[in-house]
Order: C-alpha cells, then sequence, then structure tokens
C-alpha cells in the first residue's frame, strides 16, 4: 500500500487563484511566478523579502520561462509572447494555432536543450480540442495531437525521456528524446495508469534521481513516481484541487505547487478555505532549476 505523508508545509501566499498554475522558480533573482489562469494575473513572489506583485495581463497565460535577465517566455491563449520583465511590455514571439480554434495554452515546460513543450487545449475544455507543440528558436512542431487538458510535460535531467499526459484520459506517458533538440526519438509509452483511480493527473516536475512528481487535482495531494513508473508515496495537501508542483530555493531542494478552485461548489468553497492558495510542502527533494528558453 502506497504511504501517505501528513502534510508538513505552510501557505507561502495569502491570497487564491481561481486557476493557480504554471508555478515556477528563477534562481539568478530568488523569485517565484505563477499564474492565475482565468483572473488573468501574473503572481511574482520574492522569496528572500517576501515582496509580492500581482500583475495584471491582458491575457489568459500559463507557463513562463526564463529567456535572460530582462526578458521572459509567455505562454498564452494567444500564442508564446516575449515578455520585458522592467516594463512587462509583451511583444509576439510566435502564434501556436489560429485564433478561431478557441483555444488557450496549458501546461508546458522548457527541455534541457532549451526548447519548449507547450499544450494547448479549448476554453471550454472540449474533448479532443488541443495539442502539445515543440517550439525551439521560435520553430513550432507539433508532436501530440487530440488531447483535451494536456499536463505532466516535465523532462528527465538528461533531456532522454520526456513526460505528458491528458488529464482526461489519465494516463502518464513517457516518450524517448533527442537530447540536443528534444524532439521525440520514438514512440510515447504509458509511464502509469492512473485512469482507475479518482482525481486526474494535472501538471508534474522530474527530479535529479528521475523521480515524477505529479499533482493529483481532486485529490489532496502530489505523488510521486518512481522512473520505472511505480507509485512510491502521496504527499498530502490542506486542500482538493491541487494543479502543479516545482522546485525552489537555490539548491532546488524544496517543493512548492500551486491550487486553484475553479469549478468548486459554493459548499466546497466554504469548506476547502485554502483552495487557490501556493504551498510549501515542507520536505527536502533533490530538484533541480528549470533551464532557460534559447530565443
Amino acid at each position: 500500500m502506497t504511504e501517505t505523508i501528513a502534510f508538513q508545509g505552510k501557505a507561502l501566499c495569502p491570497s487564491r487563484s481561481e486557476l493557480g498554475e504554471g508555478p515556477t522558480y528563477d534562481p539568478h533573482t530568488d523569485t517565484l511566478y505563477w499564474f492565475n489562469i482565468l483572473g488573468k494575473e501574473l503572481h511574482e513572489l520574492s522569496l528572500s523579502s517576501g515582496q509580492k506583485t500581482v500583475h495584471a495581463l491582458p491575457f489568459k497565460a500559463s507557463v513562463l520561462a526564463r529567456i535572460d535577465g530582462d526578458r521572459q517566455l509567455i505562454a498564452s491563449e494567444r500564442g508564446l509572447m516575449i515578455r520585458d520583465v522592467r516594463t512587462g511590455a509583451f511583444d509576439l514571439h510566435v502564434e501556436l494555432e489560429p485564433a478561431h480554434m478557441g483555444n488557450r495554452s496549458n501546461d508546458g515546460r522548457v527541455h534541457p536543450s532549451g526548447a519548449l513543450w507547450i499544450g494547448t487545449m479549448g476554453l471550454k475544455a472540449q474533448d479532443g480540442a488541443g495539442s502539445i507543440y515543440h517550439v525551439a528558436q521560435g520553430t513550432v512542431t507539433r508532436l501530440f495531437t487530440g488531447i483535451s487538458i494536456p499536463n505532466a510535460i516535465c523532462f528527465s535531467a538528461d533531456g532522454t525521456t520526456g513526460y505528458f499526459t491528458d488529464t482526461r484520459v489519465n494516463r502518464i506517458m513517457r516518450v524517448s528524446l533527442d537530447p540536443a533538440t528534444g524532439l521525440p526519438a520514438g514512440e510515447a509509452q504509458v509511464f502509469a495508469d492512473t485512469s482507475g483511480r479518482p482525481g486526474g493527473s494535472d501538471g508534474a516536475v522530474c527530479d535529479n534521481e528521475g523521480n515524477v512528481w505529479n499533482a493529483r487535482w481532486g485529490q489532496s495531494c502530489i505523488e510521486r513516481y518512481a522512473p520505472d513508473g511505480e507509485l512510491i508515496a502521496r504527499y498530502a495537501l490542506p486542500t482538493s484541487r491541487v494543479s502543479c508542483p516545482a522546485f525552489v530555493g537555490a539548491k532546488a531542494d524544496r517543493l512548492v505547487a500551486t491550487t486553484a478552485f475553479e469549478g468548486a461548489t459554493a459548499e466546497e468553497r466554504q469548506s476547502d478555505t485554502l483552495a487557490g492558495t501556493l504551498f510549501d510542502l515542507g520536505i527536502t527533494v533533490s530538484g533541480r532549476h528549470e533551464p532557460a528558453y534559447r530565443l
């Protein structure tokens, strides 16, 4: 029986997001970023000073990647945008899909090669409306299509393995990659079949030891899988809708997670008062910092 580890962490930020997603940490500035997708907000928290800033966005966005000290890549419903860190101004980097498709960005992550994997989904989560793309220096390649809710995009430390899921299908997939490019070098295979269990496989990160840490939407936990796909442990959180983890800190040895209250009933909102909060799990992990997007 899989061990469940009681929550021993804390809330890092009192603000609550309807759909908290896309947490990422910049070790150069000791800053944690995450999104409230439906609220069109980018949240910025200095871990050293505790200073918090919320940036209003002109679009729904879900993923942030460092480019350099002056620029960030933002995945949004309008495509991939370059954000000026100082002014907050946006310039279009590349479109992913035509606007008439009615999609938005969802989960994504930068591969060690500097290429981005980014998923799209329908604004109403229509069946099969989304895809997962590989973007390298502005060149867009569609990798997987017919996906309803793309999630769990992450990579092994050496860049030879990629992971992803369609939360509606609830099977975490694994695919061999060319470590120099981040492009698939084989067919995707099932890594962990979670379709027979309650909840949904959501965002994920892969640590230095090859363990995959996957947020379990609707089940108040993050699950840790061994490199062979075996479920090792569940780490409890004090709210139901857990969306995505991230490694933070100078040594990337802490784990945080975004949560949400999207889809909650009035009764659930009243009883689950921490829904939408950002949490530090209070555990020590063998994490790693996210690579920059190679422009």
